[in-house]
């Protein structure tokens, strides 16, 4: 081990802008007076282009070791090894310490990030110094959502003959990406992927799936823990419907449709949609006419199957025993009315990316049509099938996203599925003028690239600048922006207005991540163990994440990080036992550990 006196720290703030970061103080502090180090630099205090000057302190300093600790070291070592080199020493002994790759994120982490610090000094592996002995565990497993990244975990640990249960919080599985008519690069159908994944899970002998039920409470230890789920009342018996649809024909209240996004109506006796899994109806009690004020009763009278339907049914719970969770609960999009200006809730005729899959979608509200909105009879805003049909579309990219007011992050599907919807737009009315407004096109994927270049080839208009905002003049829509290329503001006249908008954790993400103790970012994602070699891993052993809830990414992505979590899932229990994680070990135990093995 090198001297004390040998080691120089030096300490880089982060480069986000964050407030409530690991506190660097404390930090130098701990490093002064517990490891002993005497030179301890801030990176905004040196003269971060001169390796001269560096090479100079470093001189100075009699270290021959430096530690970068903090966000993002790794942009500041090729300075710091070229002074190495200029000073005659060894740059390999600068040694980066990332406390954003373990987690350390805020405040509340600074021990975490003291210990971090302390196994580099001690020139001890991190995962070697906090590794714990393994539980035995349980090998039944829980999946909580049923997306895609949920699907694609439960199938894979199923087919391993392992017990799973998968919880949905809805009526069906399938998340979001059940509701998208087509998916980028290769334009495949969306539903002919996911809904033979979806008969497979209602099918599967290993699965117990729990549609319309929520996890409230998570006790135990990693291996053995004892999960609460609050069945809510469906009032619809699963055992029993035949699915006829004479129920929800009868029913008299008409409502929005969640899984239309709002675009169209259904009744509040319904199936989601018409491939839903389980394919079984069930009933909305906020819009249930008996429910609220016991009055109707309707579909009970006209229900072939005798006690199928329930109306006084209550909501109970269920307790199971599992040794793996599997967190995939997904994302929720950003609420374009945040962003008044481009007049989404003001204007008809302004849509979210998400409403409009849903017009262009052949199962959608309009058989696929695209058409403008329509007021019904009672005042309902929707889509219908036979209404006017929009000549000219705009597409507005980075909605929420790339935005300091809101989301700071890429989204990182926009832009393809942007250029998707131009081109579902194109196919489906080919004289349609369309336009998009883009800030950089992040073309990142497999076979993206080429897609962007096939698109830019159907006659759509793609301009590079920042769009202003949306304007209504005479029932047409005026969008304001810039043509950076063209070095000009510009005024375009269109039917129809699709904001793209980006996705953000769901709103109850802090609270499913305080029942599990997961940590989470500053923008509200689950965080994982190691965003480099770990990224399904928690802090919590036994627990693993998957999909987008841990962070924007696009379908392949998402279904790979779920194989990866069925496989950690898998490898637990052939092994018998599962690591204990990160959570149920002090910052304090693992630099005395780290101290302890520096001296074998």
């Amino acid at each position: 081990m090198q001297g004390k006196n040998q080691t120089a720290l030096c300490l880089c703030p982060t480069q986000n802008g964050y407030t409530d970061w690991v506190d660097l103080n404390e930090i130098a502090n701990y490093a002064s007076e517990k490891l002993q180090i005497k030179t301890i630099w801030f990176s905004n205090d040196l003269p971060l282009l001169n390796a001269e000057i560096i090479a100079e302190k470093i001189k100075q300093s009699n270290a021959v070791q430096i530690i970068l600790a903090g966000d993002k070291p790794g942009f500041f070592k090729p300075l710091f090894s070229r002074a190495m080199r200029v000073v005659g020493l060894d740059p390999k002994n600068v040694k980066l310490v990332s406390f954003s790759e373990y987690g350390a994120v805020n405040r509340y982490h600074t021990g975490l990030a003291k210990a971090l610090v302390a196994c580099a000094f001690y020139n001890v592996p991190f995962d070697v110094a906090a590794k714990q002995p393994a539980k035995n565990v349980n090998p039944e497993t829980l999946v909580i959502g049923g997306g895609i990244a949920g699907i694609q975990a439960s199938l894979e640990i199923a087919d391993g003959n392992q017990k799973v249960y998968l919880v949905e919080r809805t009526g069906t599985i399938g998340g979001h990406m059940a509701m998208f008519d087509k998916t980028f690069p290769t334009l495949d159908c969306a539903a002919c992927i996911l809904t033979p994944k979806m008969v497979e899970i209602g099918q599967h002998p290993n699965i117990d799936l729990m549609t319309y039920c929520e996890v409230i409470d998570v006790s135990g230890e990693p291996g053995d823990y004892t999960v609460k789920i609050r069945q809510k009342a469906r009032r619809v018996n699963l055992a029993t419907c035949i699915g006829c649809g004479i129920c929800s024909e009868k029913c008299p209240p008409n409502v929005p449709s969640e899984f239309d996004t709002g675009t169209g109506l259904r009744k509040s006796i319904y199936i989601p949609f018409p491939q839903a899994v389980p394919n079984k109806y069930l009933i909305d009690a906020d819009s249930c006419t008996y429910v609220k004020n016991g009055k109707c009763g309707v579909c009970v009278k006209v229900c072939p199957v005798k006690d199928c339907i329930n109306l006084d049914e209550k909501d109970h719970e269920v307790e199971l025993k599992v040794g793996n969770i599997v967190v995939a609960t997904g994302f929720q999009t950003f609420d374009a009315k945040k962003i008044e200006r481009y007049g989404y809730g003001i204007y008809d005729n302004v849509v979210t990316s998400l409403e409009f899959e849903r017009l262009v979608n052949a199962a959608g509200p309009t058989g696929g049509n695209i058409t403008i909105r329509t007021t019904d009879k009672k005042g309902n805003k929707i889509f219908k099938g036979d209404s006017e049909v929009p000549k000219s579309y705009a597409i507005i990219h980075c909605i929420g996203s790339r935005d300091e007011n809101h989301h700071k992050y890429c989204s990182r599907v926009c832009c393809m599925y942007s250029l998707k919807l131009a081109h579902l737009v194109k196919e489906k009315l080919p004289d349609a003028e369309v336009y998009e407004y883009y800030i950089d096109m992040r073309a990142f994927g497999k076979g993206y690239e080429e897609f962007y270049n096939r698109i830019n080839s159907e006659g759509i208009h793609i301009i590079r600048g920042r769009t202003a905002k949306v304007l209504d003049k005479k029932g047409k829509l005026i969008v304001r922006s810039e043509d950076i290329e063209a070095d000009k503001l510009i005024e375009q006249e269109v039917d129809m207005v699709i904001l793209a908008v980006g996705l953000e954790p769901r709103e109850d993400a802090k609270h499913i991540a305080e029942i599990l103790g997961l940590s989470s970012d500053n923008e509200g994602w689950f965080k994982e163990y190691n965003y480099a070699n770990d990224p399904v891993g928690t802090y919590n052993g036994g627990i693993t994440i998957a999909g987008v809830c841990q962070g924007p990414k696009d379908i392949p992505d998402t279904v790979a990080q779920a194989s990866a979590a069925a496989a950690r899932v898998l490898q637990s229990i052939i092994l018998g036992n599962v690591g204990a994680g990160l959570n149920t070990i002090s910052p304090d135990v693992i630099i005395e550990k780290a101290k302890k093995l520096s001296t074998l």
